[in-house]
């Protein structure tokens, strides 16, 4: 049992459930008391999410065995403690649940489009473990794009269309905030992911995959790193001094307290040379995730 949760990541899937409730019974609706989304439907696109990513979690294992027995081999769990059959069951259990629930949301919720949303996450993070992983940049915006999406998803069955302007005259305040946090996750997801090639580029390499820093080199890599968190820094800068403008202190003051984390990163990443370093610097960027994640609260 303790191989499955490491497998499926449960520390991620918490993480993952705490922005999702802090989405919509936090940030949301801090805007507005009414709701599209009822407790029971909140429940299940939670569990659509969570299912779809635990699966994602497993295939990727699945074809990753080769380069995690290079990168971490303590960390192998197939053909280990669990068969690459059972892993491939429990993938196939994860994903159709996920998919189930989604679609099934999306029709009862009038909004038959919303299943593509879910129907092509799945799709995607298979191709990201099967093919997207191995090519430059492309894999790291891919599972970029998933995790804003997961904060997005709760905006889209929250909010249907037509009815945001019913019952939110503002509508821009709720998007703007909603929109700010997708933007965090995404550019804070996509750092984590290059960091964590240049972690695995030994293994990476004799998996014959082609990931930036086996492209350019770590020091290359290392550098685009360097630019990726300046504009990192410059996105929330500018949200402080939107949000100050606006009069919203709490907010303000909340979001400048992710300033000196992220400027310890670009200090720490800008002297970053050994394998253990990167590794603490992607543990960190999680630590920065989390704490931005929280600042909902001040909402």
């Amino acid at each position: 049992m303790r191989s499955f949760l490491k497998l499926i990541r449960y520390k991620n899937l918490l993480m993952v459930l705490l922005t999702l409730v802090l989405t919509k019974y936090v940030l949301i609706k801090s805007f507005s008391s009414q709701s599209f989304l009822s407790n029971f439907h909140f429940i299940l696109l939670s569990i659509s999410i969570l299912c779809i990513t635990a699966g994602g979690y497993i295939i990727n294992d699945v074809f990753d065995v080769l380069p995690d027995k290079i990168n971490k081999p303590s960390k192998v769990f197939i053909g280990h403690t669990i068969s690459k059959r059972n892993a491939l069951i429990s993938y196939g259990m994860f994903t159709i649940i996920g998919l189930g629930l989604g679609v099934y949301l999306s029709i009862a919720s009038s909004n038959d489009s919303y299943s593509f949303v879910f129907i092509f996450t799945a799709i995607g993070l298979f191709l990201y473990s099967k093919l997207f992983k191995k090519i430059a940049l492309l894999g790291n915006l891919l599972i970029s794009s998933c995790i804003g999406l997961s904060i997005y998803l709760i905006s889209l069955f929250e909010y249907p269309p037509g009815g945001l302007i019913e019952i939110m005259p503002h509508i821009d305040m709720p998007r703007s905030a909603i929109l700010f946090y997708v933007k965090f996750s995404f550019i804070a997801t996509f750092i984590r992911e290059i960091i964590k090639d240049i972690e695995d580029i030994n293994g990476d390499y004799a998996a014959k995959m082609k990931t930036l820093p086996i492209l350019i080199g770590i020091k290359r890599t290392n550098y685009f790193l360097l630019v990726v968190t300046f504009i990192f820094l410059y996105f929330l800068s500018r949200n402080i001094y939107v949000t100050f403008i606006d009069g919203s202190l709490s907010i303000h003051n909340s979001i400048g307290i992710l300033v000196l984390p992220i400027l310890y990163f670009f200090y720490k990443l800008l002297h970053a040379k050994t394998k253990k370093t990167y590794t603490y610097l992607s543990n960190f960027m999680k630590f920065i995730m989390l704490l931005g994640i929280l600042t909902m609260i001040h909402y």
